[in-house]
């Protein structure tokens, strides 16, 4: 029975351990940007007639290899190919953040043709 106790100590003492370890080892990770807004409510796609601004500029989800996902870059190529064509709805010219956008999707190997007004554009 005297063996018990200091048995069970140890292994408190050595769960402490590993907990404070995993905490003190857990990195802390940049925040990876916004995510592009592909105007799909619930990621149910429906025929746009024009396109809206994004409102922030990417982050690094889509400018590093490292932190790509394929389901947030799909989206963007998606977008791009089904609407990069059409007008922004409040008929003005691409922003910066926009263009900054469409040059991720252009060099991600898309088709510059479905952006090309976007990137004659000089607005």
């Amino acid at each position: 029975m005297h063996l018990e106790r200091p048995r069970h100590r140890l292994r408190g003492v050595v769960l402490i351990a590993l907990l404070v370890g995993a905490v003190a080892c857990t990195e802390t990770r940049p925040d990876p940007g916004p995510r592009f807004d592909d105007e799909t409510p619930g990621g149910a796609g429906r025929d746009l007639t024009c396109m809206k601004h994004q409102p922030q500029p990417p982050g690094t989800r889509y400018t590093d290899d490292r932190s790509r996902r394929i389901d947030e870059t799909l989206a963007l190529l998606r977008y791009y190919t089904e609407n990069g064509g059409k007008p922004y709805c409040d008929g003005k010219a691409p922003t910066t953040i926009d263009r900054q956008w469409v040059d991720i999707y252009v060099h991600l190997g898309a088709d510059r043709k479905n952006v090309a007004t976007l990137l004659d554009d000089e607005g």
